[in-house]
């Protein structure tokens, strides 16, 4: 049963109590409202993040098709309770034909498309005016930004393109306010937590949403994301074990499969020129041997990797995750170059072949398998509230301004990685064995490890932190409270493991407290005949979490610790100027700046087994764009928007209104929306919308360039 939280309680009793004294509750009830329809087409013919299926998936959608047919009724409801208080509701009744799965067709909880959007009682009690309920709550003006408008979170199945009170998600709150003085008022908000609504992140990817991120794609993307990538890297791993355990490396059966190959790496594989999986002798393959050659090593490893070793392997990837930069259908198209990696092997050239044992397991049959993939929700309980205060005040010279604090959860989850038992659940440690010790023990009979974790990864490090020994090469183990190892092989005895419980590798999206502390400044003026309004606001976000890529770690397999969740403070702020001119044309142009005062940026070279160097930095990465195929975009420590919005009203009576907002933003990416809304009678109002994006394709906006769109709708109002 679906438990209330401790807030929505006490709200609802707050709202029944007046009701229950007075039986006027029912009455003077009015209702009004719009049935509407809005339907959006693309105008490219594209292939949008996260629409493939598999990496050789040309599919795409046309200029034309359908991105969206939604039909909605809107029902406000108001009533009165006795003489000093009133109470509404909100009905939103809406259902998309075209959205991609459940959540973003008809109703959904806590999205755009929750049909009970707002119900709330408005009380005074003494000097105090109350808003009980379910409501939102706006503390920011800015244009194509949310900065101080943080009470509620944000359905971003739209980007930025719907309103700001669309795309708002009412939450259950205590809002309180009273005035101070002459011209100051004071506010107090209670309200539950609850987290942005974000395309793509959740188990089922929502492939084919027009506005998944690729920093989402990367983690539950069906090509890119981790939580299938990695589960795809196991499986090729047991198929390498099973070729391993049948002499395929040595021409010798090896009853310890991948295990001696801790001296091996993949880039030391890939790079080598082999025969049907043997290394060539010292002077090459030069066509003269038998069996012929397959030719270099990575030809090899992408033919086990996409076709296992068996027709019908369940081990074989056939080409639906990006393990390999695939090229075509061939098995001989395939690239290599770990200095520019554009799939999931390229990133691990020194992850040692016995790494690969670790995240396997040897079935009864004697058969392989990988290990798996989970992906948990672990919120805050909802009657964990945020708590926010506002001051607003106005000087004698005409000054507005304002100070906020707010006390909440983040509204933007985190992702934290973690192995586990993949039948106990136990969380497991990560240990890094040197290269050459694994399988070796002290006198004690224990593994001789390298310190786990840190920076001191290797004693030798030399020039630009650049590792070029074998120690930079440790083995991944993994290993339980009981001091028992995991993998098809246990690394101390060589032998088959008794522990065959295998792992999982464990997402768990949660959320930190926040304190965010922000303020506001708006002061109008006449320039001639001109109305100009300067304005600002500004915002320190203490304890917010960046995302950080340890490409180093990443290179030895060491997925949990390569892709971590760390603090960070953050200082954003808005300066804006509003002009009237003409005849009530607004024009408003922002400066918009994010600084990130935690910013990682360690740069690190490092050289892999086969003497081929490639960036191993560590350094932040960018919420939406880090992905495989972009060598994991780094984030901006100081990053620029720019915005520039026009609006005015036209027609017979001005009966209509058209809006365009142009956003640019450092490293080249834009979006322009331009609207028109017209109403034909009191009752009927066209509009239409057309949504442009373009730019570098790893930024925020450029990444959508083709979910660009045009829309039309049609609201019924009535009275």
């Amino acid at each position: 049963m679906y438990k209330r939280s401790s807030l929505y309680l006490a709200v609802a009793a707050a709202m029944a109590l007046p009701a229950s004294a007075n039986a006027s509750f029912f009455e003077d009830i009015e209702v009004n409202g719009f049935l509407k329809n809005e339907t959006a087409v693309y105008l490219n013919d594209g292939q949008m993040t996260g629409e493939a299926r598999s990496m050789l998936d040309d599919r795409h959608h046309g200029a034309g098709d359908i991105m969206k047919f939604e039909n909605s009724a809107r029902f406000f409801i108001n009533g009165l309770i006795g003489d000093d208080a009133s109470w509404h509701m909100d009905l939103n009744i809406v259902c998309d034909s075209a959205g991609v799965n459940s959540s973003y067709q008809c109703h959904e909880s806590y999205t755009q498309n929750d049909w009970l959007r707002e119900l709330y009682a408005d009380v005074s009690v003494s000097d105090w005016n109350l808003r009980l309920g379910k409501q939102q709550v706006v503390w920011g003006t800015a244009d194509g930004i949310k900065l101080l408008d943080i009470i509620n979170p944000t359905d971003f199945r739209e980007m930025a393109q719907n309103s700001m009170e669309d795309s708002r998600i009412p939450i259950w709150m205590i809002n309180a306010e009273r005035n101070i003085g002459e011209t100051g008022n004071i506010q107090f908000i209670v309200s539950e937590n609850r987290k942005n609504a974000i395309p793509g992140l959740n188990r089922d990817d929502d492939s084919k949403h027009p506005f998944i991120m690729k920093g989402v794609d990367s983690i539950t993307g069906g090509v890119n994301g981790f939580l299938n990538v990695t589960p795809a890297l196991a499986s090729v791993a047991g198929s390498f074990n099973g070729a391993a355990f049948g002499g395929m490396f040595t021409g010798n059966l090896n009853f310890a499969g991948l295990l001696p190959f801790a001296g091996l790496t993949v880039d030391g594989f890939a790079s080598t020129e082999t025969i049907f999986g043997f290394p060539c002798p010292p002077t090459g393959c030069d066509g003269t041997q038998t069996p012929v050659p397959f030719g270099p090593g990575y030809i090899v490893l992408n033919n086990i990797a996409q076709n296992g070793l068996y027709t019908g392997d369940p081990n074989a990837n056939n080409n639906k995750t990006n393990l390999m930069n695939v090229n075509g259908p061939q098995v001989t198209q395939v690239s290599w170059n770990p200095s520019n990696p554009k799939s999931a092997f390229e990133y691990m050239p020194n992850a040692t072949f016995a790494t690969f044992n670790t995240f396997t397991t040897m079935n009864a049959n004697g058969t392989f398998s990988g290990a798996t993939t989970s992906y948990k929700v672990d919120d805050p309980d909802y009657y964990k509230a945020n708590a926010g205060l506002r001051y607003r005040g106005s000087l004698d010279n005409g000054l507005n301004f304002g100070l906020n604090y707010f006390y909440h959860y983040s509204a933007n989850p985190e992702i934290n990685l973690s192995w586990h038992d993949k039948v106990t659940g136990e969380e497991l440690t990560v240990l890094r064995a040197r290269a050459m010790d694994t399988g070796m023990t002290d006198p004690g009979g224990n593994p001789v490890f390298v310190p786990n974790p840190g920076d001191t990864l290797a004693a030798n490090e030399v020039g630009n932190n650049a590792m070029t020994s074998l120690d930079a090469m440790p083995t991944i183990l993994l290993v339980n409270k009981a001091g028992q190892f995991y993998g098809a092989f246990d690394p101390t005895t060589g032998m088959p493991n008794a522990n065959g419980n295998g792992v999982n590798m464990r997402m768990t999206e949660t959320r930190s407290r926040v304190h965010s502390i922000g303020g506001s400044l708006d002061y109008g003026t006449q320039f001639g005949s001109l109305p100009v309004v300067f304005r600002a606001e500004l915002l320190y976000d203490k304890d917010e979490k960046q995302p950080v890529v340890d490409k180093r770690l990443l290179g030895i397999g060491d997925l949990t610790h390569a892709l971590t969740m760390e603090d960070m403070d953050k200082f954003s702020y808005v300066i804006g100027v509003d002009i009237t001119v003409l005849t009530n044309m607004l024009i408003s142009g922002q400066f918009i700046q994010q600084n990130n005062l935690d910013f990682v940026d360690d740069k690190r070279t490092c050289t892999s087994q086969a003497g081929n160097t490639y960036d191993c930095s560590r350094y932040t990465g960018d919420f939406s764009t880090l992905h495989l195929t972009n060598g994991m975009n780094k984030g901006w420590e100081n990053k620029e928007f720019y915005s520039l919005f026009l609006s005015k009203p036209f027609g017979e009576s001005q009966l209509g209104r058209w809006n365009n907002i142009i956003m640019a933003e450092d490293g080249g990416g834009y979006w322009n929306r331009f609207d028109v809304e017209y109403s034909f009678t009191d009752e009927f109002i066209g509009s239409a919308e057309l949504n442009f994006y373009w730019g570098d394709e790893n930024t925020t906006f450029g990444q959508f360039k083709e979910s660009s769109n045009a829309q039309i709708g049609l609201k019924y109002i009535w009275e």
